[in-house]
């Protein structure tokens, strides 16, 4: 097993010795990284970590003070940019990127970590571009998106990355991670991490969250009920409800805190002198509800997101198990994104069959890029789910 900050980086050998490398030879090191992979591959637990070894003295021994607070995201010479609505503004890289400029404090370097790039709107993107072509000598950019496309990242940002490529972890290392990490049940680990075909945090959430299996559970439910128009809107209004009540609830743990915090600073309820900061602070609370606002409908998109992805994977499935009855066995046959739903998969091979399978695929996928295009989700998910309704 990996030892000091490499050990939060699941199933990624390659990776973290190239990553090792870098830190121990600056022959090696560049001034920007570009940290690709499908979700759950750990792009940002891996960038983090990479930020913690250049910190520390000793490369990443996961002890000191460097490498603690880096990993807790508190170091002053590591500032992180995290999306907390659908998009990454120039304001936010901007003033990040300011800081940038500036020799280390600290640290070795003054490092800039930006999770999902790919949500940097196009001014943000040319901000950081520009840093990137007359790089400060001690500073270091690592960006995270999806993938290589240029949807994802610009190409201009991307010739000058160096591409740190991480794939989707064994689905045995990441139930090894639940059960030594977080204490689960090696049963329940083994579980957790098929059914979430090797997304770390999605297994750890499974591992711990029973409301999170039953939702699993809800979504997968929907494909063998949509045997009438009635039973498709149904199940429309069910998968935009959870959603949004999902949103809400991450949504209220969050927002509350931040604005007391923020009327607490303006003097919100003060007498004396404090009345006039507080009257001035107006705007600042405007400016916070609408971040709230976008961080929540974000909140209630990834949840669609994330039940979108469990149907195609379903479906998928249904469309491998309806391929091998077809066909001799195999001696390696594929494996299944849902092995606890084989039933339901084999059952909808037989009825909708490999080309019903493709056209519910394509279906699933279009809806997440109508989705993306800020379709309302409920006219989406209706549009769908009338799309993947069952034969007569």
């Amino acid at each position: 097993m990996t030892e000091g900050v490499w050990s939060q980086v699941i199933g990624q050998e390659a990776v973290v010795a190239e990553l090792r490398a870098a830190v121990a030879d600056p022959a090696a090191m560049t001034h920007a990284w570009l940290f690709t992979g499908p979700p759950g591959s750990g792009r940002s637990v891996a960038a983090r970590a990479f930020a913690a070894a250049l910190q520390c003295p000793d490369g990443g021994d996961g002890t000191c003070h460097a490498c603690r607070t880096v990993l807790a995201g508190t170091h002053a010479d590591v500032q992180t940019v995290v999306p907390e609505g659908l998009s990454i503004g120039v304001a936010e890289v901007r003033q990040i990127v300011r800081i940038a400029g500036r020799a280390p404090s600290q640290g070795r370097w003054q490092v800039v970590l930006v999770e999902d790039a790919d949500r940097m709107t196009e001014q943000a993107s040319n901000t950081v571009l520009k840093m990137l072509e007359e790089p400060p000598s001690r500073t270091v950019f690592l960006l995270c998106a999806p993938s290589l496309h240029p949807d994802d990242v610009p190409v201009t940002i991307r010739s000058r990355c160096r591409v740190v490529g991480l794939r989707t972890p064994p689905v045995e290392a990441v139930a090894e991670e639940l059960v030594r990490r977080d204490g689960v049940d090696p049963a329940l680990a083994a579980w957790s991490a098929a059914a979430a075909a090797g997304h770390v945090g999605r297994a750890r959430r499974l591992a711990r969250d029973e409301s999170a299996r039953m939702a699993r559970k809800a979504v997968l439910d929907v494909p063998l009920k949509l045997v009438s128009l009635a039973a498709c809107l149904d199940a429309a209004d069910d998968l935009v409800g959870a959603a949004q009540e999902e949103a809400d609830e991450a949504s209220a743990a969050l927002d509350g805190a931040e604005t007391e915090a923020v009327k607490a600073s303006l003097g919100v309820g003060a007498r004396g002198p404090g009345v006039a900061a507080a009257s001035r602070g107006a705007g600042q609370l405007k400016e916070l509800e609408k971040r709230q606002k976008s961080r929540a409908t974000r909140l209630g998109r990834d949840s669609l997101d994330r039940a979108l992805v469990d149907l195609a994977g379903l479906y998928r499935d249904a469309l491998v198990l309806d391929a091998l009855s077809a066909a001799p066995p195999e001696p390696d046959p594929p494996q299944l994104l849902h092995p606890d739903r084989r039933a339901d998969a084999a059952e909808l091979g037989r009825r909708i069959g490999a080309e019903g399978a493709l056209r519910r695929i394509d279906a699933v996928l279009a809806c997440r890029l109508a989705l993306e295009q800020n379709v309302k989700p409920r006219i989406a998910l209706e549009a769908l789910t009338v799309a993947l309704r069952l034969p007569a």
